[in-house]
């Protein structure tokens, strides 16, 4: 993956911190200082955009008498769980700044209900406040979904015509025959190698071995990772850098001929490019995976993370071993591992179903 472009995304995400920092209490700063060792901007990111939903509801609905930006810990303290809990219900339909309504399900309160933990937490553990009343509430019981994933005939179908075009419009078939090559490396490398989406779109030209089958990704954290990937994920790969190369080569030896100012129209360390020559966008690889699944499978919602999952389960399918798939997937508990794909698993399933034997074979 590319180090500048990692390096942009955090101070991108720093950027972004600072400016919702602008409208918390001051003594958010410190708790923000304080968790920068030990979480990745974007998890601190995520944090600043739920501590900010908390305390609006905090001013509006808990101290209508006091702006945001003076409060202090001693009103963080008088906080009490009751006002959690009605923050909780506030979240499962509220109106937006923007006037929209929106709703939270129990995975989202969950997640913006451990900022909030998270905060009262460290300044309690600080003496900076004498009580923790984050700690009475409890989480939201999260219940267990299937993961949506798609089955072979359709890993199968969604390759085909992401290749021939078959089922676009005429509009998405007009772009289609310069693009079926990056769109198929692309869907092939999610499903051959479990990928995420934030992984493949920063990967540079450099960052892939065709001759050794492998590529180096960063991962959460920051860390750098070998992984490796078939024979048919390397040959779609290699089909797109050909044509992207002559198209590169072509509008250059174009640009060369003008007398003033040639045009630099691509990104030449990106390896997967937009239809404009720059890196292409998260938003981007979601909208083509959105646009062939449609056609596959209109009634399953699938995005480049069920791409993923849809890798994690066959991988398992296929090694038994949850420490491969974890160790491969890049989850820091083989416990996310066991939970969202050991236990899922149909073919297992239908295979155990045939181990018991209840009647005796006759002899004869």
């Amino acid at each position: 993956m590319s180090e500048d472009y990692f390096t942009e995304r955090q101070i991108k995400n720093i950027k972004k911190i600072e400016e919702i920092l602008i409208s918390l209490p001051p003594f958010c700063r410190e708790y923000f200082i304080g968790i920068e060792s030990r979480t990745a901007p974007l998890s601190r990111l995520n944090y600043a955009y739920d501590l900010r939903m908390f305390f609006r509801y905090v001013e509006r609905y808990v101290f209508p008498d006091i702006p945001c930006r003076k409060m202090t810990l001693k009103d963080l303290e008088k906080i009490t769980a009751s006002d959690i809990e009605g923050y909780l219900s506030y979240l499962s339909c509220y109106t937006r700044e923007d006037g929209s309504v929106e709703t939270c399900n129990e995975k989202a309160k969950a997640r913006k209900l451990s900022a909030v933990k998270s905060l009262f937490k460290y300044f309690f553990n600080k003496d900076k406040i004498s009580v923790d009343n984050s700690a009475k509430v409890s989480s939201p019981k999260l219940h267990e979904k299937a993961i949506v994933r798609l089955d072979s005939d359709e890993v199968d179908e969604i390759l085909k015509i992401s290749e021939n075009g078959y089922g676009l419009s005429k509009r998405q078939q007009a772009f289609h025959e310069r693009t079926k090559l990056r769109d198929t490396a692309i869907l092939t490398l999610f499903l051959g190698t479990g990928i995420r989406i934030s992984e493949l779109v920063g990967l540079d030209n450099h960052d892939v071995d065709l001759a050794n089958l492998s590529f180096r990704v960063t991962r959460k954290g920051g860390n750098q990772m070998v992984l490796y990937f078939s024979d048919e994920v390397a040959a779609a790969i290699a089909d797109y850098l050909e044509q992207k190369e002559a198209m590169i080569r072509e509008y250059y030896e174009k640009e060369s001929k003008k007398t003033v100012n040639p045009l630099k129209k691509y990104d030449e360390n990106a390896l997967f490019l937009s239809s404009n020559g720059r890196r292409i966008s998260v938003r981007a690889v979601e909208c083509l995976v959105e646009k062939y699944a449609k056609i596959v499978t209109p009634l399953k919602k699938i995005s480049p993370h069920k791409l993923r999952s849809t890798f994690g389960t066959n991988l398992y399918d296929e090694t038994r071993d949850i420490y491969v798939v974890a160790d491969v997937l890049g989850h820091r508990d083989v416990n996310t591992t066991k939970r969202h794909y050991a236990n899922i698993s149909d073919k297992i399933r239908r295979e155990a179903s045939t181990k018991v034997q209840l009647r005796k074979k006759d002899d004869d």
